[in-house]
């Protein structure tokens, strides 16, 4: 699927669903990033198994596999011909590993339809505005496939004095998933925060 993400200074983003056909955009984006967190690749989110093999190349491999079988989804922002952000989302079996788990299962009422794990900018397209288009975008295609509730877990800055780097804010903040309307639920660890939209159909 492809849509049009348009910004508040009318600059409008194609968005596309990571499928086998857009694999290679999204390599782009990874290897210009060094691989996303020291060869992350983004698989750290979903569960892990027999066929994983360690280090970056295995995490790409890792990654690629769970693409072409259709069980890892993410919406890329693409510019031109290049993809300059991505968010990360899918159902919680699809994403189970996420940070402090523990307190999550033990505070949760149910599990959301879909998660959203990880929000990326290119390094060289930070400020911009691209991580709240790559969650919009995330939401399109959400809705898409049937909407339904999803949950976030961004960075809650509210009471933090010191400033953070965005390379550190893998999945945005709490004053972005406000703008685009999700509704804050609670605490999760110490700077993240469960947050919830209802996204209908389309």
């Amino acid at each position: 699927m492809t849509t049009t993400i348009t910004t508040g200074t009318g600059t409008a983003y194609e968005i596309r669903a990571l499928t086998p056909e857009t694999w290679d955009l999204f390599v782009g984006l990874n290897e210009r990033m060094g691989g996303l967190f020291g060869g992350c690749w983004c698989v750290a989110f979903h569960a892990d198994r027999d066929d994983r093999q360690p280090g970056p190349e295995g995490n790409k491999a890792f990654k690629k596999a769970m693409v072409d079988e259709g069980v890892a989804h993410a919406a890329l922002v693409i510019d031109g011909d290049l993809a300059v952000a991505w968010a990360e989302y899918g159902s919680p079996a699809e994403l189970p590993d996420i940070h402090h788990r523990k307190q999550y299962d033990a505070e949760k009422d149910a599990d959301p339809d879909y998660r959203i794990t990880c929000i990326r900018v290119d390094k060289g397209r930070r400020r911009e505005g691209l991580a709240e288009v790559a969650l919009r975008g995330a939401l399109e295609l959400i809705a898409a496939e049937g909407g339904g509730t999803v949950e976030g877990y961004p960075h809650d800055l509210t009471e933090v004095i010191k400033k953070t780097s965005s390379s550190w804010l893998y999945n945005g903040t709490r004053s972005m998933y406000e703008r685009v309307g999700f509704a804050y639920d609670r605490p999760k660890g110490m700077k993240n925060c469960v947050m919830s939209l209802e996204v209908a159909a389309r």
